[in-house]
This record gives C-alpha cells, structure tokens and sequence, in this order.
C-alpha cells in the first residue's frame, strides 16, 4: 500500500525544461483510480523531448491535431499509439505554445499488482515477474490502462482525474543518464533519466549523473 501521497504535483512543476522536469519526476507515484481500486507505481524511469528543434519529438513537424499536447499548457496528457500495438504515455512541459514532454519510460509497481496483471495478460509468480509488469512504456500503459481515446489531453494536476502523478517524499539516492532508446534521430542525446540500479528500469545503459 502506497502511504503519505499528497495531492497531484501543481502545474509550476511541469512549467520548465523537460530536462529539469525529468530527472524531478524520478521517485514520484503515478496512480491510477479504477472505481474503487487504485493502482500506484514510482516512475523509475523516463526521457525527455524537446520542441521543433529536437528531430527525435512528434513537435518537430510543428503543431497537429496528433501531437497538440505537446504544446501545452503544461502538466497535460499525450499519449500516441506506436508499433501497431502499443500506447506511450507522456506528459507536457514548459509554457503554453512552446513544444516539451517527458515519456514515462518505467514504473516500480506499488500497489494494484494484481490488476495490472491483468491488464497485461500475464502470471506473477514471483518477484522477478514483477518487471515485467511495468517495465517499458508500451507495458506501462497497458498495465494503468493508457489509451488515446481514454486519457489524451487529461490534466495530470487535476486532484478529481483518476489519472495524476503524486509525491511521497521519496527521494533517489543517484541518478543516472543515458542516450535516449528505442529511437534513430537524434539518439546521441542524454535525455533518458533512471533511478540509478533500479531493477525495474527497461534498460541497463547507464553513464553516472550527479542530480
């Protein structure tokens, strides 16, 4: 059970660069309210992107219905489908009008275990199952049930959404950065963010980062 959440993190946080967004968000809870259940996992892992200039972002085409989000106000919902077969979800920075998000990359799950297996079709035997609930953002979203039409644009800082990042006080004792993964354009920035020898990151790439 996750104890002494506070209320969803105000806007202010997500008003900046994604970069000082990202390695922030680390050790915060996703939650997730379904009815009377709850499901909570501490983001562990995540990458940021930037506007127009950042070749690997959906903004660099410029504003669209898809990729709207992206665009502000800050601390909203963008999720996309990719692969043909999975969700990403991701959340907004910086100003109203100016392009930034951050994609929740990895999730330690707390609480709800037994829905997000669920939610994935899968068996959780023992503990080491447990990775493989949460860990990469297509599994993620599947496991709190991200969808487009679901969760799109929903405001992340809203105390009555069912769907909103809370704090703890939890704080990682190291953090680490990589290049970006998954991606072909601009792949050489360090914009990927971890809590440093967390089991449940989607990857083990790691170059040490004083935060």
């Amino acid at each position: 059970m996750t104890k002494n959440l506070k209320k969803p993190i105000p806007r202010a946080f997500y008003n900046r660069d994604p970069r000082l967004v990202a390695p922030d968000l680390l050790g915060k809870i996703l939650v997730r309210r379904e009815g009377k259940k709850t499901l909570t996992g501490r983001i562990v892992e995540v990458e940021a992107y930037l506007g127009e200039d950042d070749p690997a972002a959906h903004s660099a085409v410029g504003r669209t219905l898809r990729n709207a989000v992206m665009f502000g106000p800050p601390g909203h919902v963008y999720v996309y489908f990719i692969y043909g077969n999975h969700y990403c979800l991701n959340v907004s920075c910086l100003p109203e009008g100016i392009a930034g998000a951050i994609l929740f990359r990895a999730l330690e799950p707390l609480q709800g275990i037994e829905e997000m297996a669920k939610a994935r079709n899968i068996v959780v035997n023992n503990p080491r199952d447990l990775r493989k609930l949460t860990s990469g953002p297509g599994r993620l979203a599947e496991a709190f049930g991200v969808r487009r039409v679901r969760d799109n644009e929903k405001d992340l800082t809203d105390p009555k959404s069912d769907l909103c990042v809370a704090d703890d006080d939890f704080r990682p004792s190291r953090i680490s950065t990589t290049v970006r993964v998954g991606i072909t354009k601009a792949a050489h920035l360090p914009f990927r963010y971890l809590i440093a020898d967390n089991e449940f990151v989607s990857g083990r790439r790691t170059r040490s980062l004083s935060l």
